[in-house]
């Protein structure tokens, strides 16, 4: 008896219809379950995509404001100051340094960017810091944000924000 039972397991040569059956339904539930995460997984990428991108932005104009000529002797001042926290930068005399890109030339259209300045010496100051001889660059880009579903509702954004100190040189 066990001699016949170890002879029918050893003369296996295929596979049972039965069997390709529930392999067949196996990897269809699988391949169902993977396909359903492909949109989720491009949301990810194309949201990465578009912070990556608006940090960049932010950074290049953090980059020319950095260069902007901010000097006591002889006197320069290229940076200017924003009136208030939601105005744009004013130069003495020149107009706006450093105007708002309301949307931004192509190929970043879907952008908006804006460069603050506040003065340091006025207080509270900047971060705790009260100093005439300083100035705070608040540089922020935004752009409207996809969702899982596409894209979002309109007026909705997010932004990235990059800030930085300068000291009259």
């Amino acid at each position: 008896m066990i001699h016949r039972v170890y002879a029918l397991l050893r003369d296996q040569r295929g596979m049972s219809l039965a069997e390709i059956l529930v392999a067949s339904v196996v990897i269809a539930i699988g391949l169902v379950g993977l396909l359903s995460a492909v949109p989720l997984a491009s949301y990810g990428i194309q949201e990465g995509r578009n912070l990556s991108t608006a940090t960049f932005l932010a950074n290049q104009r953090l980059e020319e404001v950095r260069n902007a000529a901010w000097t006591q002797n002889p006197v320069a001042d290229n940076l200017g100051i924003s009136a208030s926290a939601t105005a744009a930068p004013v130069a003495a005399g020149v107009g706006v340094t450093f105007p708002d890109e309301t949307p931004m030339a192509a190929p970043y259209a879907g952008y908006t960017r804006t460069v603050r300045v506040v003065d340091c010496g006025v207080a509270p100051g900047c971060n705790a810091i009260v100093n005439a001889g300083m100035r705070q660059v608040i540089i922020q880009v935004s752009y409207t944000p996809i969702t899982g579903a596409g894209q979002a509702a309109a007026g909705t954004t997010k932004a990235a924000t990059v800030s930085m100190i300068i000291a009259q040189r």
